[in-house]
Parts: C-alpha cells; structure tokens; sequence
C-alpha cells in the first residue's frame, strides 16, 4: 500500500465518522503534517501520512513536537489499521 493510498482512505474514514481532512500546504513553513483533522465537537488533530515502515524526517519531528506543547493532538499514520483509533483519539477517547 502506498502514502498516497492510505491518505485517500484517511480521508474517506474521517468523512465517514462526520469530519473533514484537508490537505495542508503552508508556504514558508515547511515539515507541517499533511492532514487537519476536523471532527465534530471541534476536535482537531494532524496527521503525517507516511508509507509502511518509513520514519519522520527531523524538521517534521520537530514540527510534531511544537504542535503537541501547543496542546494539538499529532499522529504518524503508516498502516490504514490505525485510522480507526488515530480518529477515536482525536475525537477524545484516547490516547495519543
């Protein structure tokens, strides 16, 4: 399975539980995740969407971490099989 294939079923799997996942592109901010995640409720998480087995590049792990001080829930995706709980998580039942 590729990233592109297993963001395409992020999307689809945030739809489906009543949310939105808009790409982000942030110019001049580079290493941002690829996905918001926009739950009801207003709940919010970003989603880095890598292929299997592949890691975050440094300035991306740092990205990650500035957004978990700021108090944002941030996830690495790497398999469609944790898409159900990285959404659960956002939503606010569970852990990151």
């Amino acid at each position: 399975m590729t990233e592109k294939d297993i963001e395409k079923q992020l999307v689809v799997s945030t739809r489906t539980a009543g949310g939105m996942a808009p790409k982000l592109v942030s110019p001049g901010f580079d290493g941002i995740p690829d996905r918001l995640i926009l739950m009801p409720g207003g709940r919010i998480g970003f989603v880095e969407v890598k292929a299997p087995g592949k890691r975050l590049r440094p300035l991306q792990e740092k990205r990650k971490r500035q957004l978990e001080a700021l108090g944002f829930s941030a996830f690495v995706l790497d398999g469609v099989e944790q898409i159900p709980e990285i959404l659960t998580a956002i939503q606010g039942g569970g852990e990151r």
